[in-house]
């Protein structure tokens, strides 16, 4: 039996088989709204005495959710089930591929990493079928099947990773008290966005806080507000070239891309603090303008994950409140929608671990995670009223209504790029340097890796 090197690291959580017993599950099988059976359909795979490893990058509170959530296919197919957690899942999941000691089924945080692997032949292709299934169950499926496709060792494009766990990023928060007060209605397009900011100017409000300010990573707030807005002036496959360089960055349609970011930001009176606090604001503070009394700013464009830094004891849907960051209407590309996610991919290929990829389609193994806290899922065979808060259900609906789905182009892009010039480049438009030579002076920073 092979020796397991990814279970020695001394970042790891240590691994422990999950139960077998239905009865020590999280959820009752058979009551509550659960899909059980898709849960029953499982002990189809009589799996007993079989191990299954599972490599991923949640610790401490986030990997009790997905053991929770494993516990469900072990108790239906007898499986030992163990999971291993690390904060160095990237590097630690190349030393076991290439060591040939790897878990059965490794959690990916993006695809970038995958894509490498799978060219190496150290990743198991999951076939056709599985690849239509996601595109028939999933919400702008076919987004999903291309973002987990690459090029394998004989060259041949094969789908290596099933997305489970999503995060959903086109997001605009305001305080539904100050809407009320001015008799602003959410808007519905991107136009109708753009008036009701010309509305909220004339009666005197700031429609926007925006803050790029992040450390040493300052910029990134920036560059997702450039790729929504990628998203919502060009198709998705458009898109694609962009974050592949087929099309260079200081292609037009990117420049406009970045433009349209400056409709928001470099204009005084959109912005609080005028256009030269964006730079200087740092992204967690920014979202307070929305508290202020009054408030400073009217709206916030950030992900799912900015309630973090609202005020204490702040409550989604009353306090505090959020709407699709909408789409041009007259472009008519649909609903897209930015955002990430993790892929489960088989790096070590046995039975269980092809029936831990089934496990993972079915309604269950989405449903369990739903009704715990800090998920979402494009599957649209599950119970949307198992979601734990209405704030996540109605962020699933969101993700549910997309017709296209796109990763997070930063985390795409090389490192010196998208977690670089990218970044700088973004705080320099900011401050009033021309998008065309940023995209330019991105583009050449991208040439000099190749």
């Amino acid at each position: 039996m092979k020796t397991r090197l990814f279970m020695a690291a001394a970042t790891l959580a240590l691994a422990a088989g999950m139960s077998h017993a239905e009865g020590d599950l999280l959820f009752p099988v058979g009551q509550g709204g659960f899909n059980w059976e898709s849960f029953e359909a499982l002990k189809a795979n009589d799996l007993s005495g079989e191990q299954v490893t599972v490599f991923g990058p949640w610790l401490g509170a986030d990997q009790e959710l997905v053991e929770n959530v494993l516990a469900y296919f072990a108790a239906a197919t007898g499986a030992d089930v163990r999971y291993t957690g690390s904060d160095s899942f990237e590097q630690q999941i190349l030393v076991d591929t290439e060591a040939g000691s790897a878990p059965n089924i490794a959690v990916f945080p993006q695809p970038g990493l995958l894509g490498d692997l799978a060219k190496r032949g150290l990743v198991a292709p999951l076939g056709d079928e599985t690849a239509n299934w996601v595109k028939d169950t999933y919400a702008a499926g076919s987004s999903w099947v291309d973002l987990a496709s690459f090029a394998g060792p004989d060259g041949g494009t094969d789908l290596y990773g099933l997305f489970y766990k999503v995060d959903l990023k086109s997001l605009v928060w305001f305080v539904p008290e100050n809407f009320e007060d001015f008799g602003y209605d959410v808007p519905g397009s991107m136009e109708e966005l753009k008036a009701l900011g010309d509305q909220m100017v004339a009666d005197g409000n700031t429609p926007w806080c925006i803050g790029l300010g992040s450390g040493g990573a300052t910029g990134w707030p920036a560059t997702d507000w450039v790729e929504d807005l990628m998203l919502r002036t060009q198709s998705g496959a458009v898109y694609d070239q962009w974050v592949s360089n087929e099309i260079p960055f200081d292609d037009p349609r990117v420049v406009g891309a970045i433009e349209e970011f400056g409709y928001f930001a470099r204009n005084d009176d959109y912005v609080a603090g005028g256009a030269g606090a964006v730079a200087a604001t740092d992204f967690r503070d920014s979202p307070k303008g929305l508290f202020a009394s009054p408030a400073q700013c009217m709206m916030h464009r950030q992900a799912s994950f900015i309630p973090a830094f609202f005020p204490e004891g702040t409550e989604i849907g009353l306090d505090a409140d959020f709407f699709y960051f909408p789409a041009y209407e007259e472009k008519e590309l649909g609903n897209p929608v930015l955002g990430a996610g993790t892929v489960w991919s088989i790096t070590d290929d046995t039975p269980g671990a092809r029936a831990l990829v089934e496990f993972l389609k079915s309604p269950i193994a989405h449903e369990v995670w739903m009704a715990q806290q800090g998920f979402l899922t494009p599957h649209k065979g599950v119970n949307t009223e198992l979601y734990a808060t209405d704030t996540l259900r109605k962020m699933g609906d969101i993700l549910l209504s997309a017709d296209t789905f796109r990763f997070d182009a930063s985390d795409l892009m090389p490192g010196g790029v998208g977690a670089g010039t990218f970044w700088t480049g973004m705080v320099d438009y900011a401050g009033g340097k021309p998008a065309a030579d940023v995209a330019t002076d991105i583009q050449t920073s991208w040439d000099a890796l190749k």
